[in-house]
């Protein structure tokens, strides 16, 4: 089996998340739906699917609450064997790099308001890195059957994603937010909602660029192409602004 494999229904326990998290996840409208989930994946288990990634909370783990000062949002993990590792965008080192990750290197690269200091060259297709320095890289659905793009998108997901998504836009410290293409625009009044749902004194400052996907089939297409977008020197600046330090992409 594919290293990046789901094997079992527990790996949607919760109890070894970071405390912010599980306090998120365990609220009794969630605790349902993750019931709901968990009975659906393990059926498809028992008829022998295989499911990716092995550890769909890998970018919770990654990046506590707390930590988060930017947020990707993808749409489901990639659905080939050995490529989703629980971040939106990421995969292996020793994965051929995707298109969509190819034009977001392309475009960090591309970038020249960008600081050399915070490029990493050439780039590792792990984005493990952002995730420690506090990039909430988020899929709205966090499990896929193999081969089949967006066969979990009615499991659910979406209800616990956009709770997260919720609770990290009403957070005391700044965060950006880099919403590509419909699918994660579709989150932008949600996130402003949310954000001012709190008085402006009890959360951090908002930041929400939007483009195209980095696909390959729209990244340089209008009206917002990604390639040209300046989004990682525009946050990095917005982050220096803000009192934080820049992201090494």
């Amino acid at each position: 089996m594919p290293s990046n494999t789901l094997v079992s229904p527990a790996a949607l326990a919760t109890d070894t998340l970071p405390p912010c998290w599980q306090r998120v996840l365990g609220q009794p409208a969630l605790q349902s739906t993750l019931e709901q989930l968990k009975t659906g994946i393990a059926q498809e288990l028992a008829h022998s699917e295989v499911i990716f990634p092995a550890d769909p909370w890998r970018a919770l783990r990654l990046a506590p609450l707390s930590t988060v000062k930017v947020v990707i949002l993808g749409q489901d993990p990639y659905h080939g064997p050995d490529q989703a590792q629980g971040l939106a965008f990421s995969v292996g080192n020793d994965i051929k790099t995707p298109p969509s990750l190819r034009n977001i290197f392309k475009e960090i690269t591309r970038d020249e308001r960008l600081a050399r200091p915070t490029i990493q060259s050439p780039p590792d297709n792990d984005l493990t890195r952002w995730a420690e320095q506090g990039v909430l890289l988020l899929n709205s659905v966090l499990t896929v059957r193999a081969g089949q793009a967006a066969s979990h998108a009615h499991l659910g997901w979406q209800a616990i994603t956009e709770q997260l998504i919720s609770v990290v836009a009403q957070s005391p410290q700044p965060v950006a937010f880099l919403l590509w293409g419909n699918h994660a625009q579709a989150f932008a009044s949600s996130i402003e909602t949310h954000a001012n749902h709190l008085a402006n004194t009890e959360r951090g400052p908002r930041l929400a660029l939007k483009a195209n996907h980095p696909s390959p089939l729209s990244a340089s297409r209008g009206p917002t192409p990604f390639i040209g977008c300046n989004h990682f020197s525009t946050v990095n600046q917005w982050l220096i602004e803000q009192g934080c330090q820049a992201i090494t992409w």
